[in-house]
């Protein structure tokens, strides 16, 4: 008799949207925030040797404050959901019938009939911290944090930052005239928003080129707006 194989289905998902969302923040402000600022002391200064010492205190500064930025949110978004949990306990332990009722409200969105929630509402009530759980999801839609993203979140941030910041300051290291230093730079911003936001896309499941004009319309728009301001202010 012939045997029967069974293919297991493998399901892949994208789990890293976090980093990723860390590493587009870092990324983005790092490729548009050097450039402008070069682009801007380059009409007002002849010398790439002060554009780059400006740049690379920048991007020192800039990466600083971006990682302490990604820290304390996601601190906050710890000591939000332990608040948030903190309470749901209280209410299921305190109005146990209320919370009950919240479980039916919740389940009825989902399309359960009355008899056919109340089983599972009397199952959560055995269960106090599932009961919390699922409150803390379906009702609140707040998921249990990492506690410790918030230092991965300041790293991914802030190193993202000085890599993309590198990538515009690059050209004033290498060459002695600020305007050829200028052009050169806007090619590899461009090109470097345009391959960041391909892969940014092939990694969150959007369609790589789309990802890639989206990054490049976006960044070179706030670049140029910074790069307007600089200009005017020098």
């Amino acid at each position: 008799m012939a045997r029967k194989h069974r293919h297991e289905h493998v399901e892949r998902h994208f789990t890293a949207g976090l980093v990723v969302r860390d590493a587009v923040i870092g990324m983005a402000d790092g490729l548009t925030v050097p450039f402008a600022l070069a682009a801007g002391l380059t009409g007002a200064i002849d010398s790439t040797w002060i554009i780059v010492v400006a740049g690379l205190a920048e991007i020192a500064a800039g990466s600083i404050a971006m990682g302490l930025g990604g820290y304390l949110a996601a601190r906050s978004d710890v000591e939000h959901y332990a608040s948030e949990r903190a309470r749901e306990q209280r209410e299921v332990r305190e109005i146990p019938a209320d919370e009950a009722d919240e479980v039916m409200d919740v389940l009825k969105q989902y399309g359960l009939r009355p008899h056919e929630a109340r089983p599972v509402v009397e199952a959560l009530q055995k269960r106090p911290e599932a009961w919390v759980d699922f409150m803390m999801r379906f009702e609140l839609g707040l998921e249990r944090p990492d506690p410790a993203r918030a230092l991965w979140s300041a790293l991914t941030i802030g190193g993202a930052y000085a890599l993309g910041g590198f990538i515009p300051l690059l050209p004033y290291m290498l060459l002695k005239q600020a305007l050829t230093a200028l052009a050169v730079s806007a090619a590899m911003t461009v090109v470097a928003l345009a391959v960041f936001g391909y892969v940014k896309g092939r990694f969150t499941g959007m369609r790589p080129m789309r990802s890639a004009l989206q990054t490049v319309l976006i960044g070179g728009i706030a670049a140029g707006a910074a790069f307007l301001i600089a200009r005017a202010i020098s």
